[in-house]
């Protein structure tokens, strides 16, 4: 009999792997694109979301410089020339819109995601092994989700810089996380004497693989929904803080156009109407694409609504 080369089984068997692999992942994706193309509302969510991500990344590119400034027409309505009017320096409200976005986008997107990491890791960890290292994660989760967050970010705003939209995402995802932790911990415990879980535990299989590889894809449905979730109310949380003014204005974005249209007389000229409103109505777009994309998530992660 003529003897295997077993570097051309490992090569086979690798082969096999990656197909394997890139197979369930086209299958994974046609799946996600039958799910949205099954309702129109879905689509419309996610070329709202779609469009406000090309704001963020070409808003830099189309105004490198400086803001087109016509300083004849302060707080004008909207014109051919300026489609949504002018603020109280003749600054084109379209151009600060767009420039705005990315702070707004990038802050909320990188505060969900230390939210979804250390809430979920933690969550995991402590549901899965009880004992002395949940009573210290909880007691941890306990202590951030009794910090008062305004008062502090009022504090942080004395010493922190936050003109970089890192440094934003970065505070508000330090102080979001808590209950997320405790709600993927109750799942866990739930979980963990199911019996793909006694069964891995019996074949020895080592915590990382328990945790990420059995435990985290059973709770990936709720950590996925919840990410659109937080990623609303981080938009809503920097907003709110630039509008009242808690933060230093050190870049332009959605929150600094509410403040300075109330501190400039929007509210008191009616031809400014539109310089007030259109940060609003950007916030509640967003807000409208996201839950409209969110009952495509849901279906995704859920295979009975598929099948309905």
């Amino acid at each position: 009999m003529t003897a295997l080369d077993p570097e051309l089984l490992r090569s086979d068997t690798a082969a096999d792997t990656g197909s394997r692999r890139a197979g369930r992942r086209g299958r994974g994706l046609r799946a996600a694109w039958r799910v949205l193309i099954r309702r129109p509302a879905r689509l419309v969510g996610a070329a709202i979301l779609l469009i406000f991500a090309l704001m963020a990344i070409a808003g830099p590119w189309l105004y490198p410089e400086h803001l087109p400034i016509d300083p004849e027409n302060i707080l004008a309505p909207p014109s051919p020339a300026h489609p949504l009017g002018t603020d109280f320096a003749g600054t084109d409200v379209v151009a600060l819109l767009i420039t705005g976005t990315r702070y707004v986008m990038v802050s909320a997107l990188w505060a969900s995601l230390f939210t979804i990491v250390i809430g979920t890791g933690l969550g995991l960890v402590a549901g899965y092994r009880l004992s002395w290292p949940d009573t210290v994660l909880m007691k941890i989760t306990d202590f951030i989700l009794t910090i008062p967050s305004f008062p502090l970010l009022v504090v942080l705003a004395t010493l922190w810089d936050f003109s970089s939209a890192f440094s934003m995402g970065l505070v508000l995802g330090l102080l979001g996380w808590g209950g997320l932790a405790r709600a993927v911990r109750s799942q866990v415990l739930s979980l963990r004497t199911r019996g793909f879980v006694e069964a891995a535990r019996s074949l020895g299989l080592p915590l990382p693989n328990i945790v990420f590889r059995q435990l985290l894809p059973n709770v990936a449905p709720y950590v996925g929904m919840n990410m659109l979730l937080t990623f609303t109310g981080f938009v809503y949380a920097q907003a709110g803080l630039f509008f009242l003014g808690v933060v230093p204005f050190t870049s332009n974005n959605w929150g600094v156009m509410l403040n300075q249209a109330v501190q400039n007389g929007a509210l008191q000229t009616p031809t400014a109407l539109a310089y007030l409103l259109a940060p609003l109505t950007a916030i509640l777009l967003l807000t409208l694409g996201t839950v409209l994309l969110l009952d495509a998530v849901d279906e995704f992660f859920n295979p009975r609504l598929r099948e309905a």
